[in-house]
């Protein structure tokens, strides 16, 4: 079977180009600290803030979050949203909007309040639909189990209007659950909404599905494949289109681990932990999990082990800590970031920004020893061939293209290929003094890359460049 890529960007975070790895393996990475992108010590924000979405709007990066939330004060303090930005995706200021009032002041950066069951876990995105009307340019998704989730829109993601009063996504049985964070995005490689919300089933918590081609009519509910991988509770789901290869979604899941107990009482009470029902909020532990989708109902799974662990700092081991944003966000050439939850339910909660290299969630891993990887057969539609790569001083990269049968390719083999040494985002593969590739298009080949002491994180066969046609 031949697998058609066009010039897509395609990133080694599973299986589904890869046929053979020899002495290879597919690698993942762990992100960089990057330091602490915003505090949430206003008086209005508190411990229990959280369900934080980041999005890049041109040069500017906004982050919607939780705040004020606090079930076990008397009275309980009802939730509002907040909006932060930030020039560099860093480090986030809190700009005073002056629009709600909150115990008495509106010198805050509140942006709802008052909401009901929509502050709970208010959840926006930039809708990237082609022909989406500019009032409507943002679009969010928020509610409970007794309110089902609400819609609304906005032109600035400033001033939010709710579409109808009725909920879009109606609650249903007790199998399917709002009460986490309900996202929505629009898919380029599905050609749909796409909402993604938790569930239990079988006393496990479990993410599901549903679609919609208006954002106003959506599909029955499906609950997510994850192959034959034990259950485990998985909260958040976070899942988003990767900006740079939007056919592959990238999910930052919180496996919870309900009954996993790490801090004592006395580490609880000493850290400032907070109360919920009565119940300290170091019961338990979490973690951030790395997982992908290609569309559809199936996440991949090919990573079991911790994406961001809890770390040195004992103040991480307590309950629904270390839980990722919604959203990653480029903030430099060569680099992303995805942000963390530190020390939830604990008076000096903040969000950590974290870092990897472009295209870095994972790569093919090549030892000192040498090994190789070759894919499936493959369509392409380009005229050069891109990778994104790492080695060490001693090691290197080959690329050679294969006929169905593994024969390489006339002028195409490995011999024939630059030795490839370095560290590049975008690499274009040359053969002898050429790169071009355009006289292959249509005709399926595979890819083998021999390796020695390197990363392979991407390839793309892409439009050709100046280099390319000289």
């Amino acid at each position: 079977m031949t697998v058609d890529i066009g010039d897509r960007r395609e990133l080694f975070v599973d299986h589904a180009l890869i046929d053979k790895l020899d002495n290879v393996a597919l690698d993942l990475k762990e992100p960089r600290p990057g330091g602490v992108a915003i505090r949430f010590d206003e008086p209005w924000e508190g411990q229990f803030c959280g369900y934080n979405t980041v999005i890049r709007d041109g040069d500017t990066y906004l982050l919607y979050y939780r705040g004020n939330m606090d079930e076990s004060a008397d009275p309980p303090r009802e939730a509002v949203t907040c909006r932060a930005v930030s020039a560099d995706g860093r480090e986030f200021t809190k700009p005073r909007y002056g629009m709600c009032e909150v115990d008495g002041s509106s010198d805050n950066n509140v942006i709802l309040a008052d909401g009901g069951t929509a502050t709970h876990n208010f959840s926006p995105f930039i809708d990237t639909r082609p022909g989406v009307a500019a009032d409507e340019r943002f679009k969010a998704l928020a509610g409970l189990q007794s309110s089902g989730l609400l819609g609304f829109t906005s032109a600035d993601g400033i001033h939010w209007s709710q579409i109808r009063d009725e909920p879009l996504i109606p609650s249903v049985e007790e199998e399917y659950r709002y009460d986490s964070q309900n996202l929505a995005f629009w898919s380029e490689h599905e050609g749909c909404y796409v909402c993604y919300f938790r569930a239990f089933r079988d006393g496990v918590r479990k993410i599901a599905r549903s679609v919609s081609a208006d954002f106003l009519t959506w599909s029955e509910r499906e609950l997510m494949d994850l192959g034959d991988t034990a259950d485990e509770h998985l909260y958040v789901n976070q899942t988003t289109p990767y900006f740079r290869a939007p056919h592959i979604y990238i999910s930052l899941p919180a496996r919870f681990m309900s009954e996993r107990k790490i801090l004592s009482d006395e580490e609880g009470e000493r850290y400032g932990y907070g109360h919920h029902k009565g119940v300290g909020y170091w019961q338990d532990c979490a973690e951030t999990l790395l997982m992908t989708s290609r569309g559809g109902t199936v996440y991949d799974r090919t990573f079991m082990q911790g994406f961001v662990r809890p770390g040195l700092d004992r103040r991480n081991w307590g309950s629904r800590c270390n839980y990722a944003t919604l959203g990653v966000v480029q903030t430099g050439p060569e680099e992303m970031s995805i942000y963390v939850d530190r020390h939830n339910a604990q008076p000096e909660k903040y969000l950590e920004h974290l870092t990897l290299r472009l295209d870095g969630f994972a790569s093919i891993r090549a030892p000192y020893a040498g090994g190789e990887a070759t894919t499936k057969l493959l369509r392409f539609d380009g005229a050069q061939l891109e990778i994104n790569y790492a080695t060490g001083a001693g090691g290197h990269v080959r690329v050679e293209l294969q006929e169905e049968d593994g024969r390489p390719i006339d002028g195409f083999g490995a011999g024939d290929c630059e030795l490839i040494v370095g560290d590049e985002i975008e690499r274009v593969v040359r053969w002898g003094e050429s790169a071009d590739v355009s006289k292959l298009v249509g005709r399926p080949v595979k890819v083998r890359f021999d390796m020695k002491d390197a990363d392979l994180y991407s390839m793309r066969f892409g439009p050709a460049s100046a280099s390319t046609r000289a």
